[in-house]
């Protein structure tokens, strides 16, 4: 068997079973988003985005597009190199600044994405604090659970949101050893929330430090947008918090806020920033313009919440299934591979609506679902759109619903 043959085995496994990937050839249209346009054999199609992580619609605010604009006519595209080597462009320090502020930290450390900030920051925590212990929620995301993998440290898995499940964990510890309890904020798949204050209150209790993934809720909860943390007022009591500036921040990067010799520690010790090409300073300098206007501004905030309860009112109303949550996250519940898929397709082919279908490994077998984020710039006749689209679908396909 020669090596593509292996190869496509494989694929041929994932295929049948229903979990091969395809992902739309898409463009989004400047200034019209949630619109973009879909290249598909030879063809051109209109269609609605409705599952981007871009929350708030700020890939296309004019202030970010501005800024990045000035960035390049006044640094250049790219960054040089790494940090380590090229130095550091000003605008990753008017960034880092900014992100400290937001979270009230001391100081901040860029990286090039949030797998990179979770992956190199619980690495270097858990592999070079002598004795450390890692306690993990059992739905971390990829980049904590690899993170955490590379530190070759101890580490306890706990089960999710079971506070009762971290504190018999932690009683199970070494007194002396540092602890480090790790967790997200918003759950990107379920949409459910931490209880971060009682996190904390068991990390006081036991001398752990806290790690907190914000990535899903950065810009989108709090006055601010500092996330869960500032909405719940526990910002201070997180020893680090690790966001995106990918999703509600509408660019991309990764970042870790802490005390400054926190921060210096990551730095000094973590191969995932030493090692990593900086961010073009036009993307540094539209994350600052994005991260400025969302403190000041709740008005995207505000429609992006008005059109989340619209959507989800008008599914209750039609009996389709969707999981229950206090987030923005609205998963339509398929729990079949192949149906999931098909209803994707039929969306985009006879809709004109984009919507990507999460299977295994992102979710477990079982649980495969469609997973919406409407935010301030879906209207409501998008939103009549989608709901009428997936009734007729959901009737065509034999699926059970919810009782209205």
């Amino acid at each position: 068997m020669t090596y593509d043959e292996l190869f496509n085995s494989h694929l041929d496994a994932l295929r049948d079973e229903g979990n091969y990937r395809v992902f739309a050839d898409l463009e989004r249209k400047r200034g019209a988003f949630p619109a973009a346009k879909n290249y598909h054999e030879g063809a051109e199609r209109d269609v609605t985005v409705w599952c981007s992580n871009d929350y708030l619609g700020m890939g296309q605010h004019p202030d970010v597009l501005e800024a990045m604009k000035t960035a390049i006519d006044t640094n250049g595209a790219g960054a040089g190199g790494t940090r380590n080597i090229s130095g550091t462009n000003h605008q990753h320090l008017l960034l880092e600044a900014e992100l400290a502020d937001l979270h009230g930290k001391e100081a901040a450390l860029l990286f090039t994405s949030g797998y990179v900030s979770n992956w190199a920051a619980l690495s270097t925590l858990g592999g070079k604090l002598p004795g450390a212990v890692i306690l993990s929620d059992a739905l971390n995301h990829a980049s904590m659970i690899e993170g955490i993998r590379h530190a070759r440290c101890e580490k306890k898995i706990w089960a999710h949101n079971d506070l009762a499940d971290l504190e018999r964990q932690l009683q199970a510890c070494d007194p002396d050893a540092p602890k480090i309890i790790a967790f997200e904020s918003v759950y990107s798949m379920d949409g459910d929330i931490a209880p971060i204050e009682a996190i904390c209150d068991l990390a006081d209790k036991y001398n752990a430090m806290t790690y907190l993934d914000e990535v899903h809720a950065v810009g989108m909860y709090g006055p601010r947008g500092g996330g869960i943390a500032e909405r719940d007022g526990v910002m201070d009591r997180v020893t680090l918090i690790e966001g995106t500036l990918a999703k509600a921040f509408g660019v991309m990067g990764g970042y870790i806020t802490g005390s400054e010799a926190l921060c210096d520690f990551i730095r000094s010790f973590a191969s995932g920033f030493i090692f990593t090409t900086a961010l073009p300073p036009a993307v540094a300098a539209g994350a600052t313009a994005s991260i400025r206007h969302l403190k000041a501004s709740r008005i995207e905030r505000a429609a992006q919440k008005r059109q989340v309860a619209r959507l989800r009112a008008r599914l209750d109303q039609v009996g389709i299934p969707h999981l229950d949550n206090p987030s923005h996250i609205i998963p339509v519940m398929i729990k079949d591979p192949v149906k999931c898929k098909m209803i994707a397709d039929i969306l985009m082919d006879e809709y004109g609506i984009y919507v990507q279908p999460i299977n295994y490994p992102t979710v477990p077998k079982g649980t495969e679902r469609l997973r919406f984020t409407p935010g301030p710039l879906h209207s409501d006749a998008d939103i009549e759109h989608l709901v009428q689209a997936i009734n007729s679908l959901w009737q065509q396909c034999a699926l059970a619903r919810a009782v209205a």
